[in-house]
């Protein structure tokens, strides 16, 4: 039952999403324009009715009837939707927002029924015939329908659902709305409830009044905030302390919520918080008389205000402040009491309850090979609209691999529209079947969580290294007495002056390449064919890290030849080309099993200092050395 009403909303968010502008645009002309707007204008605001009653329910029936049949579909839902509208006496009726979302798929399922039912039957030489005319024919008897039926039928139901938040309202019940709305939003139903439901009642309400309160129960980010606030002082984790700062700013500027659903599921309990804060906002602005011109998306405070009619900005506001204080007194106890609850395993719950969504686990990360290591031009982050999570996710992923990968492009999209030229799609778990029907070329990396997720840390290390990284659920396997001694080993003298060279001159980087090969066979780490791995590593992906810092080491397939774990240090003051940069510092490793990924972090570690980075590459001094790499 679930999983069928996280499937529906998904859809009903999927058609309103990519839409989003349309309704901004619409709210912002409202909210500016009106005779009681911020500068009215007439002329201008005669605009709002055209894009309510025409253009909303236009866009939304298209994009509804291109989820279930493309382009074809999408043709269908515009015209079958006028239909709707039409029905119901166009301007003078209510806005078909909810017919569109009705209409839409309905006009996409018989399109696509009708080509399915042609396949092996086009008579050559008229398929562009019928399969416009078949558009045409069909479009034309949906639109019928929708004037008879649908149309009719979606103004009963939105008369019904409007009267009954009419008499929530009147008797003061719409709070306990909060109830329901929270643990909606943690269970990933926000963009449904918001658009899917509210969206559309507080269209006709705005129609009516020029603002709603609809607008305002699910986009309010002061519950959300309270809880962030709470987690930032008083959490006893440190990484979930740390992180919480950031957390904020995302959530109440970047409007993107999910950011808290985490900071809930590791401490079920501190739902709590966020209800009792809504229920406390909306109580006020029902008290207070708010509403929205138009919907807040996404949720932020600037959108939020950006919609508040200019008469109740400062109501509206001691409204978000109410939530975000009682949902933080709320939620300040729970989290002192709740001990050092860690932020990944809440994460990893959080994907788990995805992938149950779709009875599904998560598929990892195989990129094995050169051939699809040396072939990756394009990552592409999706989620269901392509305007929040996944743009966050791939601004930082981006951000994390221009040091060291500068040539691979980075950006995010809806996950219905993946570009053909993806080489590299990450989505949420939830989102996987639809990925693949978008881009079936493309290697899917599933996640749950564009932020911090053990995927996208196994994919950056495969795309900066080749080498795959140790996952959570690997580590979460390893008893801890193993543990200690992997890092006892680690601990080791991996590195002595017979491994350090300095002052050497200029080479190519080929053959800096193969003198730390060399160094690491005179060491007693690797066999001869180990340098030839290190050479075939630098083809399959680069190995320099960035600030003039080069440490080749050899593929997969080399382990074999692998006898301890080594590191050797060579020093070029005037630097080595690799490609468009110079490594004055090439760092030659090899590591039993997964010992090189230590190698990989503890180096990174050691000279993440640039005073102590800038001193490498020019001290004399092999005793500093290494004291430092040791």
């Amino acid at each position: 039952m679930k999983q069928g009403v996280q499937k529906f909303g998904k859809f009903l968010s999927a058609m309103v999403m990519p839409n989003i502008g349309a309704f901004i645009a619409w709210g912002f002309i409202t909210a500016l324009f009106i005779a009681d707007g911020w500068i009215p204008n007439a002329g201008l605001a005669s605009i709002q009715p055209y894009m309510l009653y025409y253009l909303l329910p236009i866009l939304i029936a298209g994009q509804g009837g291109k989820l279930i049949a493309g382009d074809r579909g999408m043709v269908m839902g515009a015209i079958a939707v006028m239909g709707c509208i039409a029905g119901v006496g166009g301007t003078d009726g209510q806005p078909m927002l909810m017919g569109a979302m009705v209409i839409g798929p309905f006009a996409g399922w018989v399109i696509k029924k009708f080509d399915k039912a042609m396949e092996g039957h086009m008579p050559a030489g008229f398929e562009m015939l019928i399969n416009n005319f078949s558009i045409g024919i069909l479009g034309m008897i949906v639109a019928i329908i929708g004037y008879y039926l649908i149309g009719p039928v979606m103004t009963a139901i939105l008369a019904v659902l409007t009267a009954g938040v009419d008499v929530l309202i009147n008797h003061g019940l719409l709070p306990l709305a909060a109830i329901f709305i929270e643990p909606a939003k943690v269970l990933f139903l926000n963009n449904a409830i918001n658009h899917g439901i509210f969206t559309p009642i507080g269209a006709e309400q705005a129609a009516a009044t020029g603002k709603s309160i609809m607008y305002m129960l699910e986009a309010n980010p002061g519950p959300g905030l309270g809880v962030l606030i709470a987690y930032m002082l008083f959490s006893k984790d440190k990484m979930t302390k740390d992180s919480a700062p950031g957390a904020i700013i995302i959530h109440l500027f970047g409007g993107i919520h999910e950011i808290y659903f985490p900071y809930i599921l590791m401490n079920p309990i501190v739902i709590i918080a966020p209800i009792v804060g809504n229920i406390a906002a909306i109580f006020w602005f029902v008290l207070m008389g708010c509403g929205l011109k138009g919907p807040a998306s996404p949720g932020s405070i600037i959108a939020f205000m950006s919609m508040c009619p200019k008469d109740k900005m400062v109501v509206t506001l001691v409204g978000v402040l109410i939530a975000t204080v009682i949902s933080f007194l709320i939620a300040s106890p729970i989290v002192r009491m709740a001990g050092s609850k860690n932020l990944d395993d809440a994460q990893k719950q959080m994907s788990d309850m995805k992938a149950q969504a779709k009875g599904t686990a998560s598929a990892g990360v195989q990129l094995d090979g050169v051939k699809e290591l040396s072939a990756v031009k394009k990552i592409v982050f999706a989620c269901d609209a392509g305007m929040g999570s996944s743009a966050m996710g791939a601004t930082k992923f981006r951000n994390r691999l221009k040091a060291s990968r500068p040539d691979l492009t980075v950006i995010n999209t809806s996950v219905d529209n993946i570009p053909a030229d993806c080489d590299i799609a990450v989505v949420q778990t939830t989102l996987q079947e639809r990925a693949r029907k978008s881009a079936p070329q493309a290697q899917l990396v599933t996640i749950g969580n564009f932020l911090a997720d053990p995927n996208l840390d196994d994919l950056f290390m495969q795309l900066t290294t080749g080498d795959s990284a140790i996952t959570n659920d690997t580590a979460a396997g390893i008893t801890e007495p193993i543990q200690k001694t992997v890092q006892n080993a680690i601990k080791k003298e991996v590195i002595n002056a017979d491994g350090v060279a300095l002052n050497l001159a200029p080479v190519t980087k080929e053959e800096a390449i193969r003198r730390a090969g060399e160094l690491l066979v005179k060491q007693g780490c690797v066999e001869p064919a180990y340098v030839d791995a290190m050479l075939d590593r630098e083809k399959l992906v680069t190995t320099y890290m960035g600030m003039g810092l080069a440490i080749p080491h050899g593929t997969t397939q080399a382990k074999g030849t692998v006898k301890k774990t080594g590191i050797v240090f060579t020093q070029y003051p005037e630097g080595v080309d690799f490609g468009e940069e110079k490594a004055q510092l090439v760092i030659g490793i090899a590591g039993i099993g997964d010992e090189h990924l230590e190698l990989l972090s503890k180096i990174c570690e050691a000279l993440e200092d640039e005073e102590v980075l800038e001193k490498m590459k020019t001290t004399n001094d092999v005793d500093w050395i290494l004291k430092t790499l040791s």
